[in-house]
């Protein structure tokens, strides 16, 4: 194929680009290619109403309609989030806040370990022996804030 079979059909081109982006976000869903792809097409539907346009314009056109798409893809989601069946599915400090933990390695001037599940944690909280078991309340630059857990009846 030709520069020159290229250039004549570079608007086609670009529609076949756009498809693929498109089909793209159906098999990887991510949200953003999508929005390249409303670029891509858009760039194709200009290339083919102005066929003598040159390849770095169609490339500027590319990025400029790829950023007002993407700004325009920002702006609906800020305003119409997704909603999540669960929204602290990758904050895993939220998802422990409640878990009771054992103490590992006790808490001296505030700051200790935990057992959390088969891991370990760094712990904030009252000065707490080995063994003793709290409650996470929380979680501060990566570190769990605990209350210790009133004795057993």
């Amino acid at each position: 194929m030709t520069l020159e079979t290229l250039a004549a059909n570079a608007g086609l081109l670009w529609l076949i680009a756009a498809m693929l982006l498109a089909g793209g976000e159906l098999a990887l869903p991510g949200v953003f290619l999508i929005f390249l792809a409303v670029a891509a097409a858009a760039t194709g539907l200009a290339t083919l109403a102005l066929p003598a346009l040159p390849l770095i314009a169609q490339l500027g056109a590319f990025a400029a309609w790829s950023m007002v798409a993407v700004a325009i893809g920002q702006r609906w989601y800020r305003k119409y989030p997704v909603d999540s069946s669960d929204p602290m599915l990758n904050d895993r400090g939220a998802r422990l806040i409640g878990e009771v933990v054992t103490v590992v390695a006790p808490i001296v001037d505030g700051e200790g370990r935990v057992r959390v599940a088969d891991g370990e944690w760094t712990a904030l909280g009252q000065d707490l022996p080995a063994s003793a078991r709290a409650t996470i309340t929380g979680i501060r630059d990566g570190k769990l804030l605990i209350t210790r857990l009133p004795p057993p009846n």
